[in-house]
This record gives structure tokens, C-alpha cells and sequence, in this order.
């Protein structure tokens, strides 16, 4: 039981990390602590007359809904990151050797839900520019491939407005399968979490591997954890203090700007669109890809 209340305090810490400020908890498992924290007190570890309320690392609601299951412990339990060496031959073969080295790494298995799939990058090997983003979300970990939800179809969108299709670029993600949050029994994971540091760091190998490989010219970080995961861990506060701006990622041009579901998010308006919008701009100048006047004007308020 210590072991479950210490994974499910760390869930909890890692959700507010992450901004949620409600979780819905049953009366079953309020009722569950209470008879915990009760027993506690009357084995004499902990002394009071009377029960003090619980004071949860977030608000909760409390919808008659089933005790959820704690996430799998695996992902808090992660041996040291994979030395990926990559055989010699043209990019095709070495990203296949990739893929085949991440789809058995045993890791990455059992982090995987099951009838679920390991992420890897989809696009172009030549692609003169790669987007990464954070993780893999429901939609992703069924199809297996990147930014196939509704971020995904606006990241497709935005693409297409610099003049490129999908094909032309490469995207990746820090992690290679979707970090695991309570579920109910008999039902799939609602919504997502960032990554744990130690996760991240866990499948960055892979992502360098991808950029070895594919070898473009600039690189788009799309939100906080792919900017920790490229810049480094705790070098910003927010993502407001490096967005716009070029750094440095092995010697290759590298943007960092808002994940697309930023703009998914109310309210949405051109304004947010905009601050994106230019970001990708200046992606577009520096890899020299045309510009119209139509697409430097693009969501400018009328």
C-alpha cells in the first residue's frame, strides 16, 4: 500500500507540474485513504483525537466513478539510456535498423500499452527540416506515428502553409511511447501527461539517432519538453523566454516555438496564430524556401 500511495503522490505532483488543477477521485477511494490514514493513527504512528481532512496535492471532484488503477511502476524504474549504434549504409537502411532497435528495445515494450504501438518519426530521410515534438498521445500510440491527432492535423496545416507538404519534412518526438496515467478498470488512458525527466532522457538516444541519420539543416522544437529535451533540462522557466529564438543543437539551426495544441486551446485567435506563424517565418527565411506577401501577412489582424 506505500508503494501505490508513493506512485500515486508522484502522478499527482507530475499533474501540476503540468497545470491540471482537478482530478476526479471516487468516494470509493476517498473512503479507501481515509481507512488508511485511520489505521495509521490507531497503530500509533501518527497521534490526533480526531482525522485531519485530506489535503491532496490538487483539488479533486468526486464523480462516482470506479478506484482508477496506478500506472504501471516500470516508467519510475528506468535503467540507464540505450547506446544506439547505427550499422553503416545509406539512410533507408540505417533508419530501418533504427526502427528495428527501437521496436525491441525492452524498454520501450513494456512501457507500451497493450495493442498499442512504439512511436517512431515518419517523413523524409533528405528532410532539410524536422519538427520534434513531445510524445505520443492516444491517437499516435494506435496508428504508431506521430502527430496523427488533432495537433497533429493543425501541425499538417501549418506545413502546408510554408509551401511543403507532410512528406517533404521529417517529425519526430522526445519519447517514443505515451507516459502512462491512471486509468479505470476496463477503459483507455484519458489524456496525457509530459514526460518524467527520467523518461525523457530515457528515449533521447533514439531522437539523436533520428537526427543522425536524417541530418537536416534546421530543427523546430515544438513546446517545453522538446526544448528541454534538445536545449537541456531546467535551462528556462517557461517556454515565453526562448520562444522565437535560434539555438544551437550539434552545430545545426534550431527554432523553438509553441507546441500546435497551444493553439488548440481557448481562446483561439489569430493572435496566437500569429506568434507561431512568425516563428515559422523565420524557418522558412533561413531554410531560403519562398515567401509571398500572402503568407508574411498570414492571421495579421484586418
Amino acid at each position: 500500500m506505500r508503494h501505490a500511495l508513493n506512485v500515486l503522490a508522484d502522478e499527482l505532483r507530475r499533474l501540476k507540474t503540468a497545470g491540471v488543477k482537478h482530478v476526479a477521485v471516487s468516494d470509493e477511494a476517498i473512503a479507501t485513504l481515509r481507512r488508511v490514514i485511520a489505521g495509521k493513527k490507531a497503530k500509533g504512528e501518527e497521534r490526533c483525537e480526531k482525522p485531519e481532512p485530506l489535503k491532496p496535492a490538487l483539488m479533486v471532484s468526486a464523480p462516482a466513478v470506479p478506484l482508477p488503477h496506478l500506472p504501471s511502476p516500470i516508467s519510475h524504474l528506468l535503467p540507464t539510456a540505450p547506446a544506439v549504434s547505427l550499422p553503416p549504409g545509406d539512410k533507408a537502411t540505417r533508419w530501418a535498423a533504427l526502427l528495428d532497435l527501437v521496436t525491441n528495445d525492452a524498454t520501450c515494450r513494456a512501457n507500451v500499452r497493450p495493442g498499442k504501438k512504439i512511436v517512431l518519426g515518419v517523413g523524409s530521410v533528405d528532410a532539410k527540416i524536422m519538427f520534434v515534438g513531445e510524445a505520443p498521445g492516444a491517437e499516435e500510440e494506435i496508428q504508431g506515428e506521430p502527430f496523427v491527432g488533432p495537433a497533429g492535423q493543425l501541425l499538417t496545416k501549418m506545413i502546408q502553409a510554408m509551401g511543403l507538404k507532410r512528406a517533404d519534412v521529417y517529425i519526430g518526438n522526445i519519447m517514443n511511447w505515451r507516459p502512462h496515467m491512471p486509468t479505470v478498470d476496463g477503459r483507455e488512458q484519458a489524456g496525457n501527461r509530459p514526460p518524467t525527466e527520467a523518461e525523457m532522457r530515457y528515449c533521447l538516444p533514439y531522437l539523436r539517432a533520428q537526427i543522425e541519420v536524417v541530418n537536416p539543416d534546421l530543427l523546430v522544437a515544438l513546446g517545453k519538453t522538446a526544448a528541454e529535451g534538445l536545449i537541456g533540462f531546467r535551462t528556462f522557466k517557461s517556454l515565453g523566454e526562448i520562444r522565437g529564438q535560434w539555438r544551437d543543437f550539434g552545430g545545426k539551426s534550431l527554432m523553438v516555438t509553441y507546441h500546435p495544441s497551444y493553439l488548440l486551446r481557448p481562446p483561439v485567435d489569430n493572435r496566437k496564430k500569429r506568434i507561431v506563424w512568425e516563428d515559422l517565418l523565420k524557418v522558412m527565411e533561413r531554410a531560403a524556401l519562398p515567401i509571398s506577401e500572402k503568407q508574411r501577412g498570414f492571421f495579421l489582424d484586418k
